[in-house]
């Protein structure tokens, strides 16, 4: 799938606090691959979190951690029938995470 999601064309409904919280919560992994993928998306978003970025998060926590890592790291295809949140969602998440770190060899003459 390369449809690019788009948000909503009404204004953003951002969410509370509380519900910041809990989605905070909700999003804790197993994978510590995931967890910097996650705290790296809440450190640039938490501020200005909508509830449509928060319903594609709270999506993208429904599969399991390796599922959602393979998605991450573009192993994997968007799912078919994926939301726009999710797709949405996924692609910030994919943004955030640190460049790939290049490995040279040097070369002995």
């Amino acid at each position: 799938m390369n449809a690019v999601a788009q948000a909503p064309s009404h204004p953003p409904q951002w969410i509370g606090e509380r519900a910041l919280s809990k989605l905070r919560w909700r999003c804790r992994r197993g994978l510590l691959e995931n967890d910097l993928f996650i705290a790296r998306f809440f450190q640039r978003h938490a501020d200005t979190m909508t509830e449509f970025q928060a319903q594609g998060l709270t999506e993208l926590m429904d599969l399991s951690d390796n599922d959602l890592l393979d998605l991450l790291l573009h192993r994997t295809p968007v799912p078919d029938g994926a939301s726009a949140s999710f797709i949405a969602v996924l692609e910030l998440l994919r943004t955030v995470s640190p460049p790939t770190p290049s490995v040279s060899i040097p070369v002995q003459d």
